[in-house]
């Protein structure tokens, strides 16, 4: 390395992101996910030794999937490559390979590929690294904001250990925080800043798990914020809530995220808490969620959870959908909560589901020889002769518009889908079918 490149790479090293600059070296100084890498566990083991195999670090931004990957590059004696993933085709790929096989062959070391959003590689890119992965050509590390269990070659994930990164508490992020404030080498700590205790709980508070989000704000706030007379930078609650004015939502409308919140969305509605419901609906919104995919997932909660417990349910869902057409955001979401609201808030019935799915696996496993004769079309010259529509019977000819017949086909006549609960409306249609059968059978 020349002078100059030398230079460079100081210059660099000083004007990089704070994020970057305070990225742990070592496991000692990693802080959180004790759940992998506390003492004695698997991944903390294979560090320290030095025994790594193929593994996929998942979990939201800022939780320390690369940190991790590069504190294995500081600890490993194998050869450790990186490829961007927003860069590297198939042929580039290839070239790591042979690269990796070289070096196996000529100093008997093997090679750890890091491949950060591995997501992000398509199929024919992931399929490339399969077989070295098998063979142990390479030792691969991916890491992922996505569920790898939707995004990563499923070959893949069985030749990897995955292991699932969570948020940040609160307690790491001040950890976090006060460490960059008095690091002096790579950190805050030459700028002489005293923080307020509530300022840090704040940062703490709406960083929601995400490292990176806490310290871009103190850098933030360390930059803006004018010295006293004394030389000292203050950052109170003010500076800290006009540096990171949002909470951040670990949400994807493509991600783990989107499915995580969506399923917590539909289940809160299911069960009955309406408040849980709303403030799914919220977060969705918050974060840029089309609210016309959110009125269809309404709809189907108020057919499916709902059904005739309450048949309005369905009627205010579909209108909501079309009125969340015709007024769009942000009004829309008083809409969107009204139906959430009274959809949550409903008796719920899934007899008229579990009805549809039954007789669905019934079409699709139990052979039917005909539909019964009677029930025929014989409005067409030649019906009568192949004895169609002969004996049914009108029901609007009968009292109470009924009258007992066969309907199902003999192989499933004696079958029964709908089961009416007592719930809501849903008892009266109970009632009414009991009636019948009854007195007019």
């Amino acid at each position: 390395m020349d002078l100059f490149e030398y230079q460079s790479q100081q210059v660099l090293k000083r004007e990089s992101p704070l994020a970057s600059r305070l990225r742990p070296k070592t496991l000692d100084e990693f802080i959180g996910q004790k759940h992998i890498v506390g003492n004695d566990t698997l991944l903390y083991r294979a560090i320290k030794a030095d025994k790594i195999s193929s593994l996929i670090l998942y979990g939201p931004s800022g939780t320390g999937k690369t940190t991790l990957a590069k504190i294995i590059a500081n600890t490993t004696k194998s050869i450790f490559l990186q490829i961007n993933v927003t860069t590297s085709g198939v042929k580039d790929i290839k070239e790591v390979i042979d690269k990796a096989k070289t070096i196996l062959a000529m100093n008997n070391k093997k090679t750890i590929l890091f491949v950060d959003e591995i997501h992000r590689f398509n199929k024919s890119q992931q399929d490339t690294l399969l077989p070295y992965v098998e063979d142990g050509t390479i030792i691969l590390i991916g890491a992922t904001t996505e569920n790898p269990y939707f995004e990563v070659n499923r070959a893949l994930i069985s030749r990897s250990i995955i292991f699932k990164l969570e948020p940040l508490s609160s307690e790491n992020i001040k950890l976090i925080i006060k460490r960059a404030i008095k690091d002096k080498e790579n950190g805050l700590g030459y700028f002489n800043i005293e923080i307020d205790e509530n300022a840090i709980d704040f940062i703490a508070n709406v960083s929601n798990g995400d490292a990176r989000i806490a310290l871009n704000a103190i850098e933030l706030a360390s930059l803006t914020t004018e010295k006293s007379e004394n030389g000292i930078i203050h950052i109170n609650l003010d500076i800290a809530e006009q540096c990171i004015q949002k909470r951040a939502i670990n949400y994807d409308k493509n991600g783990d995220n989107h499915y995580d919140t969506i399923s917590a969305f539909i289940k809160s509605m299911r069960g009955s808490d309406p408040d849980a419901a709303v403030y799914y609906l919220a977060r969705m919104l918050s974060a840029g969620e089309d609210p016309k995919f959110i009125a269809r997932r309404i709809i189907i909660c108020a057919s499916e959870d709902v059904g005739n417990a309450d048949p309005r349910a369905l009627q205010i869902a579909v209108s909501a959908f079309q009125a969340t057409e015709m007024i769009g955001l942000p009004e829309c979401s008083i809409i969107l909560a009204q139906a959430v609201c009274y959809v949550a808030s409903a008796p719920k019935s899934n007899t008229s589901y579990m009805a549809i799915n039954k007789a669905m696996e019934d079409v699709e496993n139990i052979k039917i020889k005909q539909i019964p004769q009677h029930l025929k079309d014989c409005h067409y010259n030649g019906a009568n002769q192949l004895g169609n529509g002969i004996g049914y019977k009108y029901s609007h000819d009968f009292e109470k518009n009924y009258v007992s017949q066969q309907y199902l086909p003999d192989e499933l006549k004696n079958n029964i889908y709908y089961k009416p609960t007592e719930n809501g409306y849903e008892k009266n249609i109970k009632k009414w079918l009991q009636f019948l059968k009854d007195n007019y059978n």
